[in-house]
């Protein structure tokens, strides 16, 4: 993969206001006007948001509370949610339904946990009651093999398969060198059947040289992680240290390169590894430098917006807006808009909604869940 150097131009939005819950803002984008609705507040660090059969939104709030937002309420607290360690970085994170949520109610989610070692990344599965006020049988299906000391750089995203398989990111758990030990899950794309198994296109199925749930290492923190609907590629958006965030393309068996190679530094200032490439290694498809922090990552190929099909949307915490990335027919990114940048605080998740519209959580004490879609539509 081919290095593309970091951008340094933004399209930056003025928004009029300060926003309360049902209020509505209209926003001029380099292409297409853009109407803001906050369809609730008082989110507890809301970390994701999916789009249930009827239109209602189910939220995560990393405290460790799902709830469901139906005609601007929000709902108390689903019961059944595991004890999950709300510290630092940790908490209940990520929640992805089943491709046949609407017939089996079965949906994903992952979790910072804790036990006698420390704690780690675990992903779930579990049925949301028909009332929709429990989640039963809550279940296992990935835990990482190591937990330990630290609060911090879980990852954690969920992405579904065509084939119904997941894929899992999983951060470094702020020790780097775990990166780079396959038999580690820390700093590594999982890849794994919706009932834990492995999968038999596994590159490291037979647990010989690295631990056989594992797809790609040498990742640091993703945070973001989609498949493109268009063709079934997985891309994922990851966390730098201070610079070095990136988006890659994450494919069997091979290595990203943290932290022998970043294009970012330590906090300290000093330098990381061995430089910026290395025979073996793979380049990100894109890196930004300084950080933006990115939160979730989606694939644009809705309805609303024919004008973006195909971009990259990065939802980004440090600057506090939504990056559009956009790119060529050969998919290189040639160019980035920056949207909202200060609006509305600190973005964690960015979701295509089935109508083409874009739903953003705010990871904030007081957070909000908002939609954005195009200003001429009929929102109702």
């Amino acid at each position: 993969m081919k290095r593309m150097s970091a951008f340094h131009f933004a399209a930056a939005l003025v928004l009029f206001g300060a926003v309360s819950a049902g209020a509505v803002d209209t926003v001029n984008t380099q292409g297409p006007a853009v109407r803001v609705d906050k369809l609730a507040d008082g989110l507890e660090h809301p970390w994701a948001v999916e789009v249930l059969p009827d239109g209602a939104y189910l939220v995560t709030e990393r405290p460790g509370r799902m709830r469901i937002v139906r005609d601007g309420k929000l709902s108390d607290p689903i019961g059944g949610v595991p004890k999950v360690s709300a510290r630092g970085q940790g908490g209940l994170m990520d929640v992805a339904l089943a491709p046949d949520f609407a017939k089996s109610r079965k949906l994903y989610f992952t979790a910072a946990i804790a036990n006698g070692q420390g704690s780690g990344t675990e992903a779930f599965s579990a049925t949301l009651s028909a009332d929709e006020t429990t989640l039963e049988a809550a279940t296992p299906v990935f835990t990482m093999r190591r937990f330990t000391s630290g609060n911090i750089q879980y990852g954690s995203r969920i992405a579904i398969a065509p084939d119904g398989t997941l894929f899992i990111s999983v951060g470094d758990r702020g020790d780097r060198d775990r990166s780079q030990d396959w038999q580690d899950d820390a700093g590594s794309i999982i890849h794994i059947n919706s009932d834990g198994s492995i999968p038999a296109d596994n590159p490291f199925r037979d647990g010989g040289k690295a631990l056989p749930e594992i797809w790609s290492k040498g990742h640091r923190n993703p945070q973001g992680i989609a498949i493109d609907a268009k063709d079934g590629r997985l891309y994922t958006v990851e966390h730098g240290a201070r610079g070095g965030d990136e988006i890659n393309q994450p494919e069997a068996g091979k290595n990203y390169g943290w932290p022998i190679i970043t294009y970012g530094r330590d906090y300290s200032g000093a330098e990381i590894g061995e430089g910026t490439a290395k025979e073996g290694l793979e380049q990100p498809l894109h890196y930004w430098d300084p950080s933006i922090a990115p939160g979730a990552l989606a694939v644009y190929r809705g309805a609303m917006f024919p004008e973006w099909d195909g971009n990259f949307l990065v939802a980004a915490l440090k600057f506090q807006l939504l990056s559009r990335m956009q790119r060529d027919e050969s998919g290189a990114f040639i160019a980035e808009e920056r949207l909202f940048e200060g609006e509305y605080g600190r973005i964690r998740d960015i979701v295509v909604a089935p109508d083409g519209a874009l739903l953003m959580v705010t990871d904030e004490e007081n957070g909000s869940l908002l939609r954005v879609s195009r200003a001429e539509a009929n929102n109702g």
